[in-house]
């Protein structure tokens, strides 16, 4: 391996020429402490930046092993050296100077959600650490200014490694903040593994602070409400660290959200949606936590659908169309929704989160009113609210539900929680006692046995080994190859470098996994199996991803795959 000091002499050696000679500088040198690898050259000094990776070996980083022995731990400690880094970074990016991204230092921006991504990671063995971050090679026009890259990578870089990557370098207050990270994570993890324990599928701790500052900040609002437990549903949970903790459980079965408008329904409803991921301190949402497999399920006019057995929800067609073997190119918001949520319990989803406001009106529920004008024989659609016990009772899928309208659920509703100025109240008595004056509740059907299994063939430019390209565009769609995939209403992607890894592991399973034989289930499987051996390393050249990738849910993996227009089942 080179030294720092063969780098620094390249790079002198190359100052003032054309840009394309800084491609010479790529390969791994040894520092003081650490290995730089130089993994990309940028082009030019207008491209995208160039990619740099720091190697820390793990006895010289030195972290105790019990802050990366598991992956809860290991996954809460490089999300905080992540933000320790990012934040270090900062005050040197553009001070070496140049055209285009000359001088740029960036590094991944974690949210409020703490995810497992490749800007960071902890080695699970030996607690080696690897930064992925970028950097705008500089230059004058299209002249090498080899002096300003010195300052980065000999100057500016080392400065922010030596006080984030070695453990002994840290004061004794850095240390108890480790500590802490580590014990939210362990309190963390403990809670949600006690939901199934206590037949819960959710908690919401006292004191949580739900709403955001606005639609574009996921920061806790300043002067919010601070969430208090309806007495009768409150229940006290004793964690690792933090000791007892107070808070409202939602049991297993069917729950109900009502209240008036701007009184806080949907506030609670986008809470559990992120109660699926840890959260960092200080973000009002530490103890929400939901069952880890829930999903958010809406209405998607215009979405394609690839054949989905949605026969549970909608029958009889008029055109005769076989609805156990579903496809269109653009599904109706009844039938977008009936899929979705046949999908979600192929991923495997043991909790359904629903909003009325984003649902089918026709899908969720039909008056005594029309049912008698437009007779049953007429009408293909069996509203949700007949199967919703149904899926409960037969298989154990579990509905939380925001209603607002419409309450025709109350008569199915295990428990019916009313939002009054933010502050919840158990009314289920109530609800059901009015209910009751409304006459017999609609009939409850269970849900009968749909097919689960399907089998996709090749992408259309997968199959043979060689890779696809990805693109992702903005917050909401990828790009593959010349397809948009639009994964705007896959409302739990927490994290634009989720999209980004969505566009990989489709092109990586186009390429090696798809074959014609295997379900998507076993596709999904075999993705995340080698995620969990690997990380997402595996989806790197050489084992080198780019820095810009979070793992995503299993649930939004088979979202995206759905989505996938080129994708033949």
């Amino acid at each position: 391996m080179k030294t720092s000091g063969d780098l620094k002499q390249f790079l002198r050696s190359i100052d003032g020429k054309g840009y394309p000679a800084y491609k010479g500088a790529k390969g791994e040198y040894q520092f003081p402490g650490y290995v730089l690898s130089i993994d990309h050259v940028q082009g030019d000094p207008f491209a995208s930046p160039s990619r740099i990776s720091i190697h820390v070996q793990g006895k010289k980083a030195a972290f105790p092993a019990d802050t990366y022995n598991l992956k809860h731990k290991r996954i809460a400690l490089s999300d905080e050296l992540l933000r320790r880094f990012g934040k270090m970074l900062e005050p040197y990016s553009y001070q070496a100077k140049g055209s285009g991204k000359s001088g740029l230092i960036t590094i991944s921006r974690p949210g409020q959600e703490i995810l497992e991504r490749t800007a960071c990671q902890v080695d699970r063995f030996d607690g080696s650490l690897t930064f992925r971050l970028e950097a705008g090679f500089p230059a004058n026009g299209r002249s090498i200014r080899s002096e300003e890259l010195i300052k980065i990578l000999f100057d500016f870089l080392p400065a922010c490694i030596s006080k984030v990557c070695f453990y002994d370098a840290y004061t004794k207050e850095e240390k108890a903040g480790i500590t802490s990270v580590i014990e939210l994570s362990e309190d963390q993890e403990a809670l949600r593994c006690k939901l199934s324990d206590l037949g819960l599928i959710a908690f919401v701790a006292n004191g949580a602070i739900l709403p955001r500052q606005s639609g574009i900040s996921n920061r806790p609002m300043v002067k919010a409400v601070p969430f208090q437990s309806p007495s009768s549903m409150e229940l006290e949970i004793v964690l690792p660290h933090r000791g007892a903790i107070r808070g409202m459980g939602i049991p297993k079965g069917v729950t109900l959200i009502v209240g008036g408008g701007y009184h806080g329904k949907s506030t609670l409803l986008e809470a559990l949606e992120k109660g699926v991921y840890p959260h960092v301190a200080g973000d009002g949402r530490e103890f929400v936590i939901t069952d880890s497999s829930a999903v958010k399920l809406r209405a998607e006019d215009g979405r394609s659908v690839r054949k989905v057995d949605i026969s549970g929800f909608i029958n009889h067609l008029p055109n005769g169309k076989d609805t156990s073997r579903f496809s269109t190119e653009d599904a109706s918001g009844s039938t977008s929704q009936a899929a979705s949520m046949v999908e979600a319990m192929e991923a495997g989803a043991h909790v359904f989160l629903i909003d009325e406001d984003t649902s089918a009106t026709n899908f969720m529920i039909r008056d005594r009113l029309m049912q008698q004008v437009v007779k049953p024989s007429q009408e293909p659609i069996t509203p949700f609210i007949e199967s919703i016990r149904g899926l409960y009772e037969t298989k154990g899928i579990s509905t939380i539900l925001v209603a607002g309208s419409s309450g025709a659920y109350f008569h199915v509703a295990d428990h019916v929680i009313q939002m009054d100025s933010y502050v919840p109240k158990e009314i289920t008595k109530e609800a059901k006692d009015a209910a009751k004056s409304f006459g017999e509740a609609m009939q409850s059907l269970e849900f009968p046995p749909v097919n689960l299994s399907r089998i996709p063939s090749r992408l259309e430019t997968g199959g043979d080994g060689k890779r696809s390209k990805t693109k992702v565009l903005g917050r909401d769609s990828l790009k593959l190859d010349s397809e948009t995939v639009d994964l705007r209403y896959v409302e739990q992607i927490a994290d634009i470098e989720q999209i980004a890894a969505l566009g990989y592991l489709i092109q990586y399973a186009g390429a090696y996994l798809i074959d014609g034989k295997k379900t998507l289930v076993q596709i999904v499987d075999e993705l995340e199996k080698r995620m969990e051996l690997q990380g997402l390393n595996a989806l790197g050249e050489k084992g080198q991803p780019p820095g810009n990738l979070a793992v995503p849910r299993r649930q939004e993996l088979f979202a995206a795959f759905n989505r996938c227009r080129s994708l033949r089942f």
